[in-house]
């Protein structure tokens, strides 16, 4: 039988279901962490434009996005822990695609059907952390899901230095696979199972939470910039492609180490503070990097960007814990999902046309621009209704 969904927002956390859902997040993000960089590397090596290569990322987020309007008929169907299992199988075999061939529109196939599939481990292992969760260490816990979603990030590039191109991807897709296996064996001792989505429940919630959609369409644009516009901006400027790919391994080590220490925060001061001063910071991060030619000053202002940047994502996964429960939990991680995939949609093809058009300095300024439009929108709504 599936165990009822219990609402631990005073009960006792759902330990299972919180291990569960790290590894399910660590999964995730390591499918990112080593698709964004590396293929914008090997298509930068391949004189692929760097329009084309923005549209190559772009289309993951379509993948991405095509599955949010299904996820509440989906929920209703199978169980949580089988569509997490079926989300990450479906990634295994996708990533090894980009081992076996390099022929182009290729790529573009399995890079939309990786976003698929990923989205459908993401929205509901998403809801599952809020519902296993309690409030009295919410915050805490939504740290350290992001550090290890963080940890992924990182994980991922490092995984080309130590195994090489030529297998980093079919290594990957092995890790995915143990990882689909523990799901199946952990959500056997879970005591909570999402619940599915109620009628109207997904478009009403962008109307309930403007503001926390717009946090993660924010940190869904800067963060995809980051991790894929910015190691092509390296290359540009005379840095080696491992240069720029273990920048973004050090931006992902910053994300994850630094994100229990930002739960802790969430949980004494006011969400509100926390988004505006880390848009902030993200936002003159990217823009200081072209004032600069020292490499590890370019490392460190990444690394600060990375920790404020990803704060971002904590801060909306916090207060959407806080504010919703039940089904509507789901819907609002599927409209994350969708914020989320338009998001990194913009990071990547936006800032990539951008840069071929107005020059390389036209990726990080465009979205260090978007940040600090943020960090004012926040500050305004904040200083008329004194929260979000």
């Amino acid at each position: 039988m599936t165990p009822p969904s219990v609402n631990t927002s005073e009960a006792t956390p759902d330990v299972a279901a919180l291990v569960l859902v790290i590894v399910c997040g660590t999964a995730f993000a390591a499918a990112q962490g080593i698709t964004y960089p590396l293929i914008a590397v090997m298509l930068e090596r391949a004189n692929v434009p760097i329009g084309i290569a923005g549209l190559n990322t772009g289309i993951y987020s379509l993948g991405l996005a095509s599955t949010t309007l299904l996820i509440g008929h989906l929920s209703r169907v199978i169980s949580a822990d089988f569509l997490i299992f079926i989300g990450l199988i479906g990634c295994a075999c996708n990533l090894a695609v980009f081992d076996l061939t390099d022929t182009l529109w290729i790529w573009f196939f399995a890079r939309f059907a990786l976003g698929c599939f990923a989205n459908l481990m993401f929205i509901v292992s998403e809801a599952w952390l809020h519902l296993a969760s309690s409030d009295k260490i919410r915050g805490r816990v939504s740290g350290f899901y992001c550090m290890g979603v963080s940890g992924g990030f990182a994980a991922g590039p490092l995984v080309v230095p130590f195994l090489g191109r030529s297998t980093a991807f079919l290594s990957l897709s092995i890790y995915v696979v143990l990882v689909a296996i523990a799901v199946l064996a952990l959500s056997r001792r879970a005591r909570t199972k999402p619940e599915h989505v109620p009628a109207g429940a997904f478009f009403s919630f962008f109307r309930r939470a403007p503001f926390l959609i717009l946090m993660v369409f924010t940190f869904s644009f800067s963060n995809v910039a980051a991790i894929s516009t910015m190691p092509v901006y390296f290359m540009h400027e005379g840095y080696s492609d491992y240069f720029a790919t273990f920048s973004v391994a050090v931006l992902a080590t910053s994300m994850a180490l630094s994100q229990p220490f930002v739960g802790v925060l969430l949980e004494k001061w006011s969400a509100s503070g926390v988004a505006i001063t880390a848009a902030t910071v993200a936002g003159l991060s990217f823009l200081a990097i072209p004032l600069t030619n020292s490499p590890a000053i370019i490392l460190i202002v990444f690394g600060v960007l990375g920790a404020a940047c990803f704060s971002l994502n904590t801060c909306a996964l916090t207060l959407l814990g806080q504010k919703f429960s039940g089904g509507e939990l789901i819907a609002g991680t599927s409209a994350f999902a969708l914020a989320y995939a338009a998001g990194s949609a913009g990071g990547s093809s936006l800032t990539g046309i951008g840069m071929e058009i107005a020059g390389t300095n036209a990726g990080p300024d465009s979205a260090g621009a978007v940040l600090l439009c943020l960090a004012l929108v926040l500050a305004g709504t904040t200083f008329r209704t004194q929260g979000l």
